[in-house]
């Protein structure tokens, strides 16, 4: 199993899917870093050899991944919520912010529904 990024790549997978496990590489990256590599796109991880994972290690490090990344983008979102725009708000109730709506869904935000009971109607 090979360690890149101190992620643990999956070795029977193709490289190309194998590097979509650290996070801030998808597809397209990965298919970036092993073409300018050498490293071909079908190839899987138990097959590469150690210039290949040396060679890939190097390219992704240039790039902003894993724990640098998850900080960066919780400075961004917390730094919204301090400057108190619409983004933070969202973000700081906890509702979707791009503009969908929340009458009838948006459960993945809002979290399981919490049932309100009614008011008893008044007796004549």
């Amino acid at each position: 199993m090979a360690r890149i990024a101190g992620v643990d790549i999956p070795k029977n997978k193709r490289g190309e899917v194998a590097l979509t496990y650290i996070y801030g590489v998808g597809r397209s990256r990965a298919k970036h870093i092993l073409t300018s590599t050498g490293v071909g796109l079908d190839k899987k991880v138990i097959e590469w050899n150690d210039d290949e994972i040396g060679k890939i290690r190097a390219a992704v490090g240039n790039y902003t991944i894993e724990g640098e990344l998850r900080s960066e983008t919780s400075l961004n979102i917390k730094r919204l919520m301090d400057i108190g725009c619409y983004r933070g708000i969202r973000h700081r109730s906890g509702l979707p912010l791009r503009g969908q709506r929340t009458k009838n869904n948006s459960r993945t935000r809002k979290g399981k529904r919490k049932t309100v009971a009614n008011k008893k109607k008044a007796t004549k």
